[in-house]
């Protein structure tokens, strides 16, 4: 993970500054820019590993960056800064596709821990003898880290595939936000469970068509189900 490169996108140089610091601190290389535009020029030029970007930009906000990035499909993760601690903001850019929030004003140590888990995530390696899982008609390939369907083969992101593997290899068990967070995500971080609820709602969309279906139980959480 150390000399990683993160793209820092705000245009408060005081959060560039504070952030840099922190995560220089932690052995990562680090770039900057200050709005939106310049945001995409750089992820195409860079190829950063991971981009904080912030949600309040000149000539282009963080919500169209991220909106852009994802429908030219492309996987780099994104930690999203909002301004506000309001619940919209996190959900539009989780369903934008940013791979995690985190809120301003924000303690820089958490920062680091968010960037360090986002990482660890894009990085999982599966155990050698990792076999398909298959429910229903789908099957899921930790090696290849695919899942494909009766309508064939499922466009995931990172942290949807990880979602989806974790309630395959727990099907027919109800897990709970905080348990999905912590195996699924790989941290435990108190009050980020709508994480849970926005990325189940964009995975059920993408097993439309299939037998496999993800049924809520009400007061306790999640589980996957076929038939």
């Amino acid at each position: 993970m150390p000399g990683e490169l993160v793209l820092l996108v705000d245009d408060e140089p005081s959060i560039i500054q504070l952030a840099r610091l922190y995560l220089e601190r932690e052995g990562f290389s680090i770039e900057a820019v200050d709005d939106g535009l310049a945001a995409l020029e750089a992820v195409a030029h860079l190829r950063p590993d991971l981009v904080v970007l912030d949600v309040m930009l000149p000539h282009l906000d963080g919500f169209e960056v991220c909106r852009r990035l994802r429908k030219q499909n492309d996987p780099i993760a994104i930690l999203m800064l909002t301004a506000r601690d309001e619940d919209i903001d996190k959900i539009v850019g989780l369903e934008l596709g940013a791979d995690d929030y985190l809120t301003k004003p924000f303690n820089p140590r958490e920062l680091v821990a968010r960037v360090k888990a986002i990482l660890r995530r894009s990085e999982r390696t599966p155990r050698p003898d990792s076999a398909p899982i298959r429910v229903g008609d789908l099957t899921i390939d930790p090696a290849s880290r695919e899942a494909r369907s009766s309508s064939g083969i499922l466009t995931l992101r990172t942290q949807e595939f990880d979602l989806l593997l974790t309630l395959a290899e727990n099907r027919g068990r109800v897990l709970s936000r905080e348990q999905l967070l912590q195996q699924a995500w790989g941290f435990d971080f108190y009050g980020q469970t709508r994480t849970v609820d926005v990325h189940i709602a964009q995975l059920r969309k993408k097993l439309e068509g299939s037998t496999v279906r993800i049924e809520t139980v009400t007061g306790v959480g999640y589980k996957l189900a076929a038939g």
